[in-house]
């Protein structure tokens, strides 16, 4: 399946077809900076080359999950490992997993709890 450039409120058939690849939930690569994100695919890596062919720097990329059943995201990805910044594969900044869930929450249109 194609990993879709999400900048505005997804379509109901975009999120059905980011669904596909995994079932229950989507990998996401989310640009903090320019706020928009790549999603579906198999790999947090692959929606990230999306979204750097798309003009994004590799520093403004974060990778998270988009639990659909549960509506939640999960920040957990190999994309977020970086020295001296963040050495998890879990986005440890609490500023950072903010941004990542405004941007998520807009533009997958949930609801903010």
């Amino acid at each position: 399946m194609p990993i879709h450039l999400i900048r505005s409120q997804v379509t109901s058939a975009q999120t059905a077809e980011m669904l596909e690849e995994l079932g229950i939930y989507i990998k996401l690569a989310v640009d903090i900076e320019r706020q928009v994100l790549a999603g579906g695919g198999a790999t947090h890596y692959d929606c990230e080359q999306v979204l750097l062919d798309d003009g994004s720097v590799q520093a403004n990329i974060w990778g998270c999950d988009w639990m659909s059943l549960r509506r939640r995201i999960t920040y957990e990805s190999i994309i977020n490992i970086r020295p001296r910044l963040n050495n998890s594969m879990e986005i440890l900044d609490p500023r950072i997993r903010e941004q990542v869930d405004l941007i998520v929450l807009k533009l997958l249109g949930v609801e903010a709890s």
